[in-house]
């Protein structure tokens, strides 16, 4: 199950990660977000143990959401690091988002 990120832990949580780590940036009333919302659960189970996969509410933590520019959700980061290595922006299918995990492996 993808874990809940928030302001208060997004830096314990995904950037000082040793793994990998995918951010979804969602909110509730977003209709895009509700429908890659399943794909992500998903691909935290598929991923368990070699990616972290997370949520991030933007209407709960606006201060991350500002320091990475998102302005149109859903977003997906990738993290690998403590830095950003991919972006998606947009429901996509779950083959991309598994494509962008395996190149970051």
């Amino acid at each position: 199950m993808a874990i809940e990120v928030n302001d208060s832990n997004f830096e314990d949580m995904v950037l000082k990660s040793d793994k990998p780590v995918l951010v979804d940036f969602w909110a509730e009333w977003c209709g895009p977000c509700r429908m890659i919302g399943p794909i992500v659960e998903t691909l935290s189970q598929e991923y368990d143990g070699k990616v972290v996969i997370t949520k991030l509410n933007v209407d709960e933590s606006p201060d991350t959401c500002q320091k990475f520019g998102i302005r149109n959700i859903p977003t997906i980061l990738f993290f690998k690091n403590g830095e950003v290595v991919d972006k998606q922006v947009g429901a996509v299918p779950k083959n991309v988002l598994a494509e962008k995990l395996d190149n970051i492996l």
